[in-house]
């Protein structure tokens, strides 16, 4: 799957971004941590622009959110459970999301953007609680805008440095084929597997 959405993504740039992470705020388990830090390695390239993925990727998580919201809203809770296995949501993803919503509020969605797994999620409780939408917007912004900030850079600062990281993983390389090697010659010259070859 992986391979699959860094193709996407290097395929159609932006629009890529805002498609899959629209959809991982829509509760599709769609990988941020695969899907951004790809965008950043492109970036280090040039073959995207480091801003416009991050910018891209949180209007995107923020309209995802904005579904999830309205399903809530609008179907409550008995509707999730109900549909929700369809996108692999279990009961036990929207009780987490409902603890947190009821013991910390509103900042639920600005922390919980925060947290792998728990930002995929988190727009439901919102929805179901009717979170005042121009907060529910602006915390989503705010709590989507580092995580993705995060991603995407890390995989520009690899893009940046790969010649540093590849020279300092060729003698690693080099080992991990002397180990095969020595392996195979092992195995080829045991007694056991030398007195099966004179029987033949």
């Amino acid at each position: 799957m992986a391979a699959l959405l860094n193709e996407w993504v290097a395929h159609y740039g932006s629009f890529a971004i805002f498609v899959l992470m629209t959809l991982e705020s829509a509760c599709i388990p769609i990988p941020s941590e695969v899907v951004m830090p790809y965008a950043g390695y492109l970036a280090s390239t040039h073959q995207l622009a480091l801003t416009t993925s991050v910018v891209v990727a949180t209007v995107a998580n923020v309209c995802g959110g904005l579904i999830a919201y309205a399903v809530g809203a609008r179907g409550g809770r008995p509707l999730i459970l109900r549909y929700g296995r369809y996108i692999r949501l279990n009961p036990q993803h929207l009780t987490t999301a409902e603890h947190w919503f009821a013991r910390w509020g509103e900042w639920t969605v600005l922390l919980g953007r925060l947290l792998p797994g728990m930002r995929t999620f988190v727009s439901l409780p919102a929805g179901v609680g009717h979170m005042p939408l121009r907060r529910f917007v602006l915390y989503s912004a705010l709590g989507s805008l580092p995580w993705n900030f995060l991603l995407t850079y890390s995989g520009y600062q690899l893009g940046v440095h790969w010649n540093t990281i590849e020279s300092h993983l060729k003698p690693l390389t080099y080992f991990g084929a002397l180990v095969l090697i020595t392996a195979a010659l092992f195995f080829w010259l045991s007694p056991r597997r030398a007195a099966a070859w004179r029987r033949k």
